[in-house]
C-alpha cells in the first residue's frame, strides 16, 4: 500500500515525520515543489517527493493535508481520477475571526467531512482523520508511552477505515472510531471530541468513555 500526504504545512510536514517514524514509507507532495524536497531529505529514506500528479496517480490512501477550501480546489481538479483512492481528510473548516480566534465557514450543522464525502467521485473512500489534533500534539504526543494517545477517525467504508487506523497506529496514536462520516463534526474543531473543546488528549481507554 503507497501512501502520500499533500501539503507540507504545519499538519503535513509532522504527520509525514510521525508516519516514517513509525516504520511507514510516504510520498510527500506540495504545490511548493522545493519544499517538498526539501521535507523527504530532512525525513529521510522513508520519505519520496513526488508531483500532486504522481500522487494522486500512484497512491492508494491519498492524505490531503492542506487547508478545507483547497480539498475542494483539489477535488475539483483531479475528479474521477481519485476513483479507487482513501481519501482522508484532516481539514477543519475555519478561517480566523479577526480577534485572534477562529469562526466555522460552513453552516454549524455541517462538518468538512459531509462536505467533502458529496464531492468526490463515486469510487472514492473518504476518511476523517488526524484533524483533532493540533499541529504541538501531532508532534509531542507521537508515540507516547505507556498509554497511547487517541486518534479518533470516522468512515463509512469498513474497509477504508481499518487501513486508515492502520496508519493512525502507524503514526503512533491508538485509533478509535467514531462511527460513520456523518459523526466527523464531533472530531472538528468546536466538536466535542475535538482537542480544544476537551482541552486535552485523552488516551484510547479513556476516549471510550466519551462516544
Amino acid at each position: 500500500m503507497t501512501t502520500a500526504i499533500v501539503g507540507t504545512g504545519n499538519i503535513g510536514s509532522r504527520l509525514a515525520a510521525n508516519l516514517t517514524r513509525g516504520g511507514e514509507p510516504v510520498l510527500v507532495a506540495g504545490r511548493d515543489e522545493a519544499r517538498a524536497r526539501e521535507l523527504a531529505a530532512r525525513l529521510g529514506t522513508g520519505a519520496t517527493p513526488v508531483t500532486t500528479d504522481r500522487a494522486v496517480a500512484g497512491a492508494d490512501v491519498l492524505v490531503l493535508a492542506v487547508w478545507f477550501e483547497t480539498i475542494k480546489e483539489l477535488i475539483a481538479e483531479y475528479g474521477e481520477r481519485l476513483n479507487g483512492r482513501i481519501v482522508v481528510d484532516p481539514s477543519n473548516p475555519i478561517a480566523p475571526d479577526g480577534k485572534g480566534g477562529f469562526v466555522k465557514t460552513i453552516p454549524e450543522d455541517q462538518s468538512s467531512g459531509t462536505v467533502l464525502a458529496a464531492l468526490l467521485p463515486e469510487g472514492a473512500r473518504l476518511v476523517k482523520a488526524f484533524g483533532t489534533l493540533g499541529a504541538e500534539s501531532l508532534d509531542k504526543l507521537s508515540h507516547r508511552t505507556p498509554d497511547r494517545a487517541v486518534g479518533f477517525y470516522a468512515a463509512d467504508d469498513e474497509t477504508a477505515g481499518e487501513t486508515v487506523a492502520r496508519l493512525i497506529r502507524a503514526a503512533g496514536f491508538e485509533p478509535l472510531s467514531v462511527g460513520g462520516i456523518d459523526q466527523s463534526r464531533r472530531i472538528e474543531v468546536f466538536g466535542d471530541l475535538h482537542e480544544f473543546s476537551l482541552g486535552t488528549v485523552p488516551s484510547a481507554e479513556d476516549a471510550k468513555s466519551l462516544l
